[in-house]
């Protein structure tokens, strides 16, 4: 059964999951149907865990993360605040697997860092051993073996990038001299070596 800590009624758990301790979770968040979260897992506050997710051993989740329905978060990967795991997203932790080989061990897995605010798309495979910059994109579907930048837009198999997504998510648009705006939300970037830098305070009105 779930940890007793949902008793002090500052998180949700379903009652069909379960929540090995020691855990921490965090105020606010929400774990809902046939989930498990094995044990020395953290997840910050106000996070909503979909449908069949599985988080863990030993994984470190940042505050108001959305997982979708039917996600395995392995030992190895770390979400940071505001990052979206689209249904049926694939994480990987070992690069050479093999089912009569154990390897249970920190030093087994390789690590995989989803930054602030990147969101990942339905069915799309991160490969482990890679970094997902801040507020980057991942198209549903997508294969991603290698880091993305912050800010960028990949899709494909292997994932190439396309463009540059806005803070609030939208295609950027060229506005000459390297420099890019939202059509939507009108924040700005500029580009320099193949890095994006905000130029505005992001704001958000859609």
């Amino acid at each position: 059964m779930h940890s007793n800590h949902s008793l002090e009624k500052n998180y949700f758990v379903h009652e069909s999951s379960y929540v090995d301790e020691p855990s921490e979770i965090g105020e606010g968040t929400a774990i809902w149907h046939f989930c498990h979260v094995l044990k020395d897992t953290r997840i910050g506050k106000h996070c909503k865990i979909g449908q069949n997710v599985v988080i863990g051993p030993r994984v470190n989740i940042g505050h108001n993360v959305k997982i979708q329905n039917n996600v395995s978060v392995y030992p190895g990967v770390t979400l940071e605040d505001d990052v979206f795991c689209g249904p049926s997203m694939v994480f990987t932790n070992v690069f050479t697997p093999r089912s009569a080989i154990v390897r249970n061990s920190d030093a087994d897995f390789k690590k995989t860092l989803v930054k602030q605010g990147a969101s990942i798309g339905a069915n799309a495979t991160i490969v482990c051993g890679t970094t997902i910059g801040k507020y980057a994109l991942i198209g549903a579907g997508s294969v991603v073996t290698r880091d993305v930048p912050d800010y960028a837009l990949v899709y494909g198999n292997p994932a190439r990038q396309k463009g540059w997504a806005c803070y609030c998510g939208e295609s950027l648009k060229g506005s000459g001299e390297n420099r890019f705006e939202c059509p939507v939300c009108q924040n700005s970037y500029q580009e320099n070596a193949g890095a994006l830098t905000a130029l505005t305070e992001f704001k958000v009105t859609l």
